[in-house]
């Protein structure tokens, strides 16, 4: 069984506690830590050991595995102390407040030989998962163009990551899950980006973004975060070279629209009479050439992100979420800023 303990135990950490506790056999959580003395009060309430400094959770040699979930300007520093007193780490997300930060704390873990892991826990979503599956096996040929967006209408970003000092915003926020889906999906590295991020509600942190990614295989995409968009677009929206699939919400609805088998049609000179006027390019496909289909089946679960900590741990499994492919993220988040900061599109290489 493996011990563990939570750093910072408020929404996040609370979270984490039930969720293993509930789903996750191999590990027991036994401990917390928070500077915050209601948020121990809130950790004893459930029954767990209080660690009243951070010294003395590190002091602890029975402990194998900390999470930390503090506000993300704190996680540099909290996640190195942590492996170099011998424990294995896993840290939300953003993992860090840019890339050079994540690279101090990967050399630590190196230097360590401890396990350090990010909780990018999106990549088990269904709507991701059905994406995924569509492009690894490749049901409609080759995407060229994917939307990915997350809309809700709350008006910004609220408590510590509504501050900049903190690391707040919906690029650091929600950026870095759309970020990680697209990234483990799509087997290209990343050539040019080009950011549009807006402080609507705050002059602080960015709280609606819009972020365009080129891969070296030609493919590009879009992805949208807004705090004030009353008619949500569809969570994914991807055009492939044999057809097109919506995936409408994280609850997973939408459709694969398709050629019919024989269904090419053959385009003439002749001119369509739409509602709007006149058309060629624009006229509505005849319906027999084209067939929908419902999106493929998956199954998913949150607590495999965990379950393989503790099978990497036990020798019996590689990590998924490697802390060199959130490096590329974070780096992408990095120019991502800074093209929006020069109002151009940037090259690179990631």
């Amino acid at each position: 069984m493996i011990r563990s303990a939570i750093i910072g135990y408020g929404g996040m950490g609370s979270w984490h506690h039930d969720s293993i506790t509930e789903k996750v056999p191999g590990i027991q959580v036994v401990g917390a830590y928070d500077v915050r003395p209601e948020a121990l009060e809130k950790a004893a309430s459930k029954g767990l050991h209080t660690y009243q400094t951070l010294e003395e959770l590190l002091a602890d040699t029975s402990l194998d595995l900390v999470t930390v979930a503090t506000p993300n300007n704190f996680h540099k520093d909290l996640v190195i102390r942590c492996l170099e007193s011998g424990k294995n780490v896993v840290c939300e997300k953003p993992v860090a407040m840019n890339a050079a930060e994540l690279t101090e704390m990967i050399a630590a873990s190196e230097r360590t030989g401890r396990l350090f892991s990010v909780h990018q826990n999106r990549r088990w979503d269904k709507d991701y998962a059905i994406i995924k599956k569509l492009v690894q096996e490749n049901t409609l040929g080759k995407p060229y163009f994917i939307e990915s967006r997350v809309q809700g209408s709350s008006g910004g970003m609220h408590g510590w990551r509504g501050h900049k000092i903190n690391g707040g915003g919906m690029l650091y926020d929600w950026g870095v899950h759309l970020l990680d889906q697209l990234m483990d999906m799509i087997d290209s590295p990343v050539v040019s980006v080009t950011a549009q991020l807006q402080s609507l509600f705050s002059d602080e942190i960015d709280d609606n973004v819009k972020l365009l990614l080129q891969f070296e295989n030609g493919v590009s995409a879009l992805c949208t975060m807004e705090t004030n968009c009353f008619i949500p677009l569809p969570r994914w929206h991807m055009c492939c070279e044999q057809g097109t699939v919506v995936v409408e919400s994280w609850s997973a609805q939408g459709e694969i629209v398709q050629l019919a088998e024989g269904g090419k049609m053959e385009w003439t000179d002749e001119i369509v009479y739409t509602e709007a006027g006149p058309t060629r390019t624009m006229a509505p496909r005849p319906v027999n050439t084209t067939k929908h289909s419902p999106l493929p089946e998956v199954h998913t679960d949150w607590s495999d992100y965990y379950n393989n900590i503790v099978a990497v741990l036990d020798n019996r499994a590689e990590l998924i979420v490697k802390p060199a492919q959130v490096l590329r993220v974070m780096r992408v988040i990095d120019l991502a800023f800074e093209s929006s900061r020069q109002g151009v599109g940037l090259s690179c290489h990631i």
